[in-house]
């Protein structure tokens, strides 16, 4: 499916949500869950601040969703997520019943949209999501790139005690 004008400015706030997650220490991922043209839902990576693997932008969102809306089924609604979701993360989106996904940035280590398996078409699932990718993936991309790669220097800066 193309994206529309609504998804370039729903993808900025999941993205605002990645940059709060930076700003913890956390792997920049956001997620936002719309639904009627509102945002009802905002999430965004926090596993090393709670200790839990399960704590994904994508999943944080539908909890919150869930929880606003009264009903674990999140049918008329898009998620929007900086990052290809995860097999974890693709089997809350389909057992919530999302309408639709919208993702920035691909996942060729653990991508469950397209890269290394694609739930969203797998017919003996009994919901099928509708899915938008790439939109404005190269700032996603870009914001998780930096994020490695500082990382990276980081730890190498403790190896060798701050010397190059």
């Amino acid at each position: 499916m193309k994206e529309t004008t609504e998804d370039t400015l729903f993808m900025g706030e999941a993205l605002k949500e990645a940059k709060k997650a930076l700003k913890k220490g956390e792997v920049p991922i956001g997620a936002v869950l719309v639904v009627d043209g509102k945002v009802v839902a905002r999430g965004h990576n926090e596993r090393e601040l709670k200790h839990d693997p399960s704590a994904h932008a994508e999943l944080t969102a539908i909890r919150k969703a869930s929880k606003r809306l009264g009903s674990w089924r999140l049918t008329g609604s898009t998620l929007y997520v900086t990052l290809e979701p995860c097999l974890m993360c693709m089997g809350a989106i389909v057992l919530a019943r999302i309408e639709r996904l919208v993702f920035g940035a691909f996942d060729p280590k653990a991508g469950a949209v397209g890269s290394l398996y694609d739930i969203s078409k797998d017919k003996r699932l009994n919901h099928r999501v509708v899915v938008a990718s790439g939109v404005l993936g190269e700032e996603a991309g870009r914001l998780l790139k930096d994020f490695f790669s500082n990382l990276r220097a980081e730890k190498r800066a403790k190896k060798t005690g701050g010397r190059r």
